[in-house]
């Protein structure tokens, strides 16, 4: 069992078959969290009229709500803010809530009053930006991975660790511009034509690392994340491997060992993750009112703010929501991902013994 599991150089597949794996395991993921997303809006909107409030998540510590709407709708693989003015923009994937007691009656009244589909409306954007940032992702991980064992053998209980944080520094580095770029479409509802104007004038005026606005904070969160997520999902998935009670359980050890590493990295990063949602908000400001748009503060001055209102618990604002989401959803993705890979696996193990 533990020579199953255990990860081996090169794995045995190419980086197109992980490339594969990783992009089937983020739309399987997506598939499963969404619905349950769609309906904590849909809650928090009942809650917080659309037309007159921020979304309670985006001010966590009792900021003055603005008269537009910014959000964040996240799956537990990725962020995407919504800047809806006047109730525009928004109108693909959020419609008027009804009056809901809990999250099973929202789940139970939209299915039956609004089809079953509803439950998914909030999919095609989460797929746009998810499915090539977790290929990115997953995929660099892997090979960093596989190139660091042949090289640090001393060394190699730390490698997940920094196989991780580089993977996720890499990949958010790639996704911030198309996710800038996404949020100047969906805020002012540009043509392409237009679009791509606006980014001249902006590359103009603030150089090319405008295009990387927000790259810090978001830095800040995922990669500590990602290098604590991938540390504890190689310790927890080796000491599963031991247990002779598992044995043969290949599905259930990464499915076990993601939602236990994914919920240890979420708390511990989850003061990050606050400062990064302000962080997208006030982004979400600036492209709805360029004009009036204050300068973003950085990211200590956000926490000494957020600790000064409401003390170290502001910090930590949302920690029940956030682990809801992101243990399932590593979950999942990992082990939908290793599925994937011990498949490509044994496909090619018969080619090769096809050709012999």
């Amino acid at each position: 069992m533990a020579e199953k599991m255990s990860p081996s150089p090169g794995g045995g597949i190419t980086p197109l078959q992980q490339m594969l794996a990783s992009g089937t395991g983020a739309i399987l993921t997506s598939l499963f969290v969404t619905p349950l997303d769609v309906v904590k809006i849909r809650l928090q909107a009942q809650r917080t009229p659309f037309s007159k409030a921020l979304a309670v998540q985006s001010v966590p510590w009792g900021a003055q709500p603005a008269t537009w709407k910014c959000f964040l709708y996240c799956n537990g693989l990725m962020d995407h803010l919504y800047v809806c003015q006047n109730g525009n923009g928004c109108s693909a994937w959020y419609k008027a809530p009804g009056h809901f007691t809990g999250t099973l009656d929202a789940f139970v009244k939209i299915t039956r009053y609004e089809g079953i589909r509803s439950l998914w409306s909030g999919l095609p954007p989460t797929l746009v930006m998810a499915v090539p940032a977790t290929v990115i992702y997953f995929t660099t991980y892997d090979q960093l991975r596989d190139y660091l064992h042949a090289r640090m053998g001393s060394w190699s209980h730390y490698i997940p660790l920094l196989a991780g944080a580089l993977a996720r520094l890499g990949a958010v580095t790639v996704i911030s511009p198309l996710e800038l770029i996404r949020t100047k479409m969906q805020s002012q509802q540009l043509s392409y034509r237009e679009l791509r104007l606006c980014i001249q004038s902006a590359v103009a005026q603030g150089g090319w690392l405008s295009l990387w606005r927000g790259w810090g904070p978001t830095v800040l969160r995922d990669v500590p994340f990602s290098a604590l997520y991938w540390f504890n999902y190689e310790l927890v998935r080796t000491w599963l491997c031991r247990q002779p009670w598992l044995d043969g359980a290949n599905f259930m050890v990464s499915f076990t060992s993601g939602a236990i590493s994914g919920t240890v990295a979420a708390v511990l990063t989850l003061p990050f993750d606050v400062v990064k949602t302000q962080r997208q908000i006030e982004l979400g400001d600036s492209e709805a009112h360029p004009v009036t748009a204050s300068k973003p503060s950085s990211t200590w001055l956000l926490m000494q703010r957020i600790r000064a209102e409401s003390g170290t618990r502001g910090l930590f604002a949302g920690f029940l929501p956030r682990v809801i989401k992101v243990a399932p959803a590593c979950a999942i993705m990992i082990s939908t991902y290793e599925f994937g890979k011990s498949f490509f696996q044994k496909l090619n193990q018969e080619q090769q013994l096809r050709g012999l």
